[in-house]
């Protein structure tokens, strides 16, 4: 993600009317490009970057290097991968398989599904601080004290001076700025640090409340809209 809050794409292919075609598609749903031309070097980019988005052309330069080097990353993150190729095969490693010759028809319906799989990826990942202190009862009744310290889709972090473990389950109210009542959580601490800091994962919201929530991170979702309907 560009600090003006848009889609980075890796693009490796040397076929420079692929690039062009493709680059035209990229620029109308607001994705930032960097074209490489082969795939060691672009490995050599995945391994110092996390770009959303990695488009390959399967055909010439051998490709699964990359995908092995993508796949096997530090990064907990990983991209959408969209394979480009004219063979009819699946492409082991892609989410998405574009057909060659691209057109920028075909190119625009690919990168629709794989825009929605980026932006649904974000969603999950991504965290928004609210710092707020509040009570938390776990599965024994205990009241214990924590702050929660950030909030997204997937999960929230949470801080305390008492002791957490991984597996506890907490239940506590959560009123996020802005919004009309608090929201009803289960969650359950899925990793710990030694300075009071976790992480949970959500196992239980109210419809209502879960619709609350949603509408209250996309409100601060600020990814650069693209330029086309999708």
């Amino acid at each position: 993600m560009t600090p003006e809050l848009a889609f980075e794409c890796l693009l490796v292919s040397h076929d420079t009317r692929l690039c062009c075609t493709m680059n035209e598609v990229f620029h109308n749903f607001s994705i930032v490009v960097e074209t490489c031309l082969t795939a060691s070097k672009a490995c050599e980019i995945v391994s110092e970057r996390n770009p959303d988005l990695v488009a390959i052309d399967c055909d010439g330069d051998p490709s699964a290097s990359l995908l092995e080097a993508i796949w096997t990353s530090p990064h907990r993150r990983k991209p959408t991968i969209l394979g480009l190729s004219g063979d009819a095969r699946p492409i082991p490693g892609a989410h998405f398989v574009l057909r060659k010759p691209v057109s920028k028809q075909s190119a625009t319906e690919s990168l629709k599904a794989a825009y929605h799989r980026m932006l649904l990826d974000y969603r999950l990942k991504t965290r928004y601080a609210i710092m707020t202190r509040l009570n938390a009862r776990d599965a024994d009744g205990r009241n214990v004290s924590v702050t929660v310290t950030d909030i997204g889709e997937g999960g929230m972090g949470l801080s305390s001076k008492e002791k957490l473990t991984v597996g506890d389950e907490l239940v506590f109210a959560l009123h996020l700025p802005q919004t009309p009542r608090a929201i009803h959580i289960q969650a359950r601490i899925i990793w710990t640090r030694e300075y009071g800091a976790a992480g949970c994962d959500f196992l239980n919201i109210p419809p209502a409340d879960r619709a609350m929530l949603r509408d209250w991170l996309k409100a601060r979702t600020q990814i650069k809209k693209p330029l086309i309907a999708v």
